[in-house]
């Protein structure tokens, strides 16, 4: 299984028979200038919530690559709008697709959409896929509600925000790790802005003090999940 980096909360999963696309924001940041979005593939786009900054390319990249697009039905609502047709809408349940298991979970944050509408509940995503189980938070500040999942799932990895201000910040993020019984973390949404910018040495430092360990690709890279 893959995992690339398109810069903020945006990334791709694959296995060995889809690709998965989360929180596209990718044409509109500058970190990201090096990514041709032209040339991104992927059969499900996975929206965390209908913020600007975790949808800007969604519905460009809906259209191009026909994937079926996950999200609240809120921001679902909003997506049909643009003319896209290929949608799933959820809440906070579960539901087996053809590539693995999804359930939408409970992140504390804010969600309106890029026309200002309501854009329903934040979330996070736990994938079943191809044996692994696989937390993405989405946008969120630490929660008691994650230690749920430590009770649900016995996770390889999670994909917290680590950047502060909008959401946990490093500290929180080790404390999360804690919570949901996971000692492979992938870093998100740090960096894009001043104020979510972080010393990624010290991050990767207070992981490993916790004896976990923070994985921070650089944008456009893969690694091996």
């Amino acid at each position: 299984m893959k995992y690339t980096y398109y810069g903020q909360s945006s990334f791709l999963i694959e296995t060995e028979t889809t690709k998965l696309l989360f929180d596209p924001f990718i044409s509109q940041n500058p970190l990201a200038k090096d990514i041709d979005i032209s040339k991104i593939e992927a059969d499900y786009i996975l929206v965390s919530h209908g913020h600007g900054d975790h949808v800007g390319d969604l519905i460009e990249l809906a259209k191009q690559t026909k994937a079926q697009v996950i999200a609240m039905p809120e921001v679902i609502g909003w997506v049909m709008k643009q003319g896209v047709e290929n949608v799933h809408p959820m809440n906070y349940g579960k539901y087996t697709f053809d590539f693995g298991t999804v359930r939408m979970v409970w992140a504390t944050h804010s969600a309106g959409l890029p026309d200002g509408s309501y854009g329903g509940n934040p979330a996070g995503f736990v994938l079943e896929l191809e044996g692994k189980q696989i937390y993405f938070a989405g946008d969120t500040g630490l929660t008691v509600e994650m230690k749920l999942l430590a009770e649900l799932y016995k996770l390889n990895y999670a994909i917290l925000p680590i950047g502060g201000n909008y959401t946990m910040d490093t500290d929180d993020a080790v404390i999360a790790s804690n919570y949901v019984n996971c000692d492979k973390v992938i870093g998100v949404h740090y960096d894009t802005f001043p104020v979510i910018e972080i010393d990624s040495k010290v991050a990767i430092e207070s992981f490993k003090r916790a004896q976990k360990t923070l994985l921070l690709p650089a944008i456009g890279e893969t690694i091996i999940l």
